[in-house]
């Protein structure tokens, strides 16, 4: 390849304004500064890293070729595949215990939350069952406008039952 010059001059790229060098002193200014970066052009596109996937152990191997024997005069080359071996062994272990924490942690939060859910949905139960009471068997003549009767609604509808 031979060069050849370009049959018209380019045009001058637009100059950048210059801009000042800003150190943050502390995370929350270094966030505000990222921010204010990304308010500068809100029509660009910010990418969002995908999710990596969790390191997980190499399975282990569908046939071992050499096997260490239990017989004396290993050479001293072995002791390091040996330490190699246990290392990874103990590494899969750990992964494992780790694996088996998160999977108790997950269920007893899915346990709290159906708790929470249950205990939301008396409570909602007993505030129906009030106002049902209240519509039903609170006589007309009642004065609504005393202290002791505030209703929730215009339209005659609340409780002033004890707390629930």
């Amino acid at each position: 390849g031979t060069w050849r010059r370009p049959s018209a001059p380019r045009p001058p790229r637009p100059r950048k304004e210059p801009q000042q060098l800003v150190i943050p002193r502390s995370a929350a200014e270094e966030q505000r500064l990222r921010l204010e970066r990304l308010m500068r052009n809100p029509e660009k596109t910010v990418p969002i890293p995908e999710k990596l996937n969790e390191w997980a152990p190499r399975p282990p191997p569908e046939f071992v070729r050499d096997v260490m024997g239990s017989s004396a005069g290993a050479g001293s080359g072995e002791f390091h595949v040996y330490r190699h071996l246990r290392r990874r062994e103990y590494q899969r272990q750990d992964f494992m215990d780790a694996m088996a924490e998160k999977q108790r942690l997950d269920e007893e939060f899915q346990k709290k939350l159906e708790r929470n859910k249950m205990i939301a949905e008396e409570q909602t139960a007993k505030r129906k069952v009030c106002v049902y009471i209240w519509l039903k068997f609170v006589p007309e003549s009642f004065d609504t406008s005393s202290s002791s009767a505030k209703l929730g609604s215009a339209s005659g509808v609340g409780c002033f039952c004890l707390p629930h």
